[in-house]
C-alpha cells in the first residue's frame, strides 16, 4: 500500500461497463504525473495525459465503446465518480485551485471549487473574441474529428460527477484548437493539484457548513 506523508494515498478504481462502454483504470490523486491513456481517440489520450503529468495525478485508463459520443462522454462519468471517491471526506484540502496557462500565444485561466455544486462555464475574453469563437465552432484537433464540442461533452460529465465548480477563461487565443486545449488541460491538472492538496492548518471540512456533499 502506498502512503503520503504518514496517510494513506488517495485513490479509486475506474469502472463503468453499461451496453456501451467498457472502461476502466484507476485514479489517483497522490501520483507523480504517469498516465497510460487508451480511449480511441489521438487527441482524448494526449490531453488526459497532460492533465495528469501536470496536476501529478497517476491515471490508467481504458475504455472502448460504440459512439464517439458514448464514449467521450462515459469517460468523463466514470473519470468524476473516481476522482470524487479518491478524495474522500475531503477533509483538509484547499478546495480552490486556479492556474493560468501559457502556451505559445494561447492563455487559459482555470478556477476550480471542489464545491460539491457542479458548473462548468466559459468565457472568452480575448481581445480576438471573434476568431476564438471561430476556433472553437469550426476547428478539429489536427487531422482528427475531435472538436471543441467533444470537449465540452468531457468536461460536462467529469465536473457533474465530480462535484467541480470549474471555470475557465480563453484570455489569449492566438494558436488553433490545439493549443488551446492543450492549455486547458494543463491548466485543470495544475488546478485541481492545488485544490486537492492537504492544508496541515485545516482541521475538518473546508466549508463553513461543515459538508461539501
Amino acid at each position: 500500500m502506498w502512503f503520503k506523508k504518514g496517510k494513506e494515498i488517495r485513490k479509486a478504481a475506474i469502472n463503468r461497463k453499461t451496453n456501451e462502454v467498457d472502461i476502466k483504470g484507476e485514479f489517483i490523486i497522490d501520483g507523480r504525473g504517469k498516465a497510460k491513456v487508451v480511449t480511441g481517440f489521438e487527441p482524448l489520450n494526449h490531453l488526459l495525459t497532460l492533465f495528469a503529468f501536470h496536476g501529478l495525478f497517476n491515471l490508467n485508463l481504458k475504455a472502448k465503446g460504440d459512439l464517439p459520443h458514448h464514449i467521450i462522454e462515459d469517460i468523463g462519468i466514470a473519470l468524476g465518480k473516481a476522482f470524487k471517491e479518491a478524495l474522500g471526506d475531503k477533509a483538509g484540502i484547499n478546495r480552490y485551485g486556479t492556474f493560468s496557462m501559457t502556451m505559445d500565444k494561447v492563455v487559459v485561466e482555470v478556477n476550480i471549487d471542489i464545491s460539491g455544486r457542479p458548473v462548468l462555464h466559459r468565457q472568452v475574453s480575448a481581445n480576438n473574441k471573434v476568431k476564438v469563437d471561430t476556433i472553437l465552432a469550426n476547428e478539429t484537433f489536427d487531422d482528427t474529428s475531435f472538436t471543441s464540442r467533444d470537449t465540452e461533452e468531457f468536461l460536462e460529465a467529469f465536473t457533474q460527477h465530480a462535484g467541480l465548480s470549474l471555470v475557465y477563461n480563453i484570455k489569449s487565443g492566438e494558436g488553433d484548437l490545439h493549443h488551446l486545449l492543450e492549455a486547458l488541460f494543463k491548466a485543470m491538472g495544475k488546478a485541481l493539484d492545488q485544490a486537492t492538496q492537504i492544508d496541515p492548518r485545516r482541521e475538518g471540512i473546508p466549508s463553513t457548513k461543515g459538508i461539501i456533499d
